[in-house]
């Protein structure tokens, strides 16, 4: 991605962040929405045109080059040992997983039986382990990127399998909106690449509904979850077991 592309992306983030739409824009610039639409499309922007857009967000056009710089510089995965010291204490991993969530301190103390003394002690352990940067005021500042994902095999992925996997498909999945699907095939092996694209394509449009959603208050919103798997050579132990060649998979 070049500079220009990353500064036009970083703008995007800003004005989805505070709740603003192309419409919004096309207002500020004194445009049609159509024609905003395209400028953000092609990515065609006069240094007027992107200083109007930084103004919009609050924003000069040094800091939207600062904010976009240190984009760039957020970490995509933690370390084993930063894991391990997140599935170590339970109210340290909550207070992360709220923080990954935008959630603030009052709100975080509001829901969980923590103090406001004890959600800070972990917000500054996260600080230590640079996942966050705790700004003045008890504001908290991520510094993950946003396709952020925890290690293959790795010490959180296991306390999800151990401890969150079945109390997650064990719900009745009834709820609007809910569903849980499982299909079975016979996939060549080029079939099976073609397939993880997709399923990489669901979860960044996850992320991107997520995103829009930052600028809503936490009591219009709801925690989602999406689990998405896919395995080959797979059966049923209970099929695998009445194979005449048990080696076969």
């Amino acid at each position: 991605m070049n500079e220009i592309s990353t500064l036009i992306t970083t703008a995007k983030r800003l004005l989805k962040s505070q709740g603003l739409t192309y419409r919004d824009v096309a207002k500020a610039l004194r445009l049609s929405e159509p024609s905003v639409k395209r400028m953000f499309a092609t990515e065609k922007f006069t240094l007027e045109r992107l200083a109007q857009v930084c103004e919009l967000v609050g924003f000069t056009l040094a800091e939207l080059t600062q904010e976009a710089a240190a984009d760039s510089q957020k970490i995509r995965t933690l370390t084993v040992d930063q894991e391990i010291a997140l599935v170590s204490d339970m109210r340290l991993l909550l207070t992360a997983v709220c923080a990954l969530n935008h959630w603030t301190v009052s709100e975080i103390v509001s829901a969980y039986d923590l103090t406001e003394v004890e959600c800070l002690r972990h917000l500054i352990t996260l600080d230590r382990l640079r996942m966050i940067e705790l700004l003045p005021g008890n504001r908290i500042r991520l510094i993950i990127a946003r396709d952020f994902d925890w290690l293959p095999e790795g010490p959180i992925r296991k306390f999800f399998h151990d401890q969150g996997q079945d109390d997650f498909l064990s719900g009745s999945f009834k709820e609007t909106g809910e569903s849980l699907a499982f299909v079975h095939g016979m996939l060549t092996d080029t079939a099976f690449s073609q397939l993880q694209p997709e399923l990489m394509r669901l979860r960044n449009r996850f992320a991107e509904l997520h995103d829009g959603c930052l600028s809503s208050p936490l009591s219009q919103k709801r925690s989602a979850s999406l689990l998405l798997a896919s395995r080959r050579g797979w059966e049923p132990m209970a099929f695998s077991n009445l194979r005449k060649n048990p080696t076969f998979q």
